[in-house]
């Protein structure tokens, strides 16, 4: 099932490619890079979105660490490595592809905006959807490696949410200062 699934989402139209693309690999040039920048700061300089922004970037640094250990325990290997015929639309990955990084950190962004505030967590849900998705079209992992990788994230997302809930909770509080009056 996963390669008939691998190979009709490899096999879908090429007019698809600059969309794929774009969710596959714009972090690694300039334009997607300073276009990342420029939602992060935004999202850094508005009060309400800069905790859920520091901790989605906690949850995507424990993700990606994540899906390195499994990939280097479970070396399973990428359909661009195994299989002949894959529509490969980037550059062969011979790394093994356990579980995709790209998902999972994807999937840690979505959920840690989804645990704080479900308006803005959709658009990063569609993201994680199209970048999981365009990890399949572009031949690099099959369906099961990015599906791995969404759980990877979710799961990870949530610890740290619920780590930080817990401190939260335990950290002292600091009581407002009584405004004295003035004479």
């Amino acid at each position: 099932m996963d390669l008939i699934l691998f190979r009709w989402i490899n096999n879908w139209p090429d007019w698809l490619d600059a969309l794929f693309y774009f969710f596959s690999e714009a972090t690694k040039e300039t334009p997607g890079r300073i276009a990342l920048g420029l939602v992060l700061g935004y999202c850094l300089w508005k009060p309400h979105l800069r905790g859920p922004t520091l901790l989605a970037l906690i949850a995507v640094g424990v993700a990606n660490a994540t899906t390195d250990v499994l990939k280097h325990v479970f070396q399973a290997a990428r359909p661009c490595v195994e299989l002949m015929d894959v529509n490969l639309r980037v550059g062969k990955l011979t790394s093994f592809g356990t579980a995709s990084a790209h998902s999972a950190n994807m999937a840690a962004v979505a959920t840690a905006f989804f645990m704080r505030f479900r308006w803005a967590s959709w658009p990063w849900i569609a993201s994680a959807i199209l970048t999981g998705l365009s990890r399949i079209y572009v031949g690099v992992h099959y369906p099961y490696q990015v599906l791995l990788g969404w759980l990877v994230g979710i799961f990870c997302a949530y610890v740290v949410m619920k780590t930080w809930d817990a401190y939260d909770q335990k950290r002292p509080k600091l009581e407002p200062e009584a405004a004295t009056p003035v004479e």
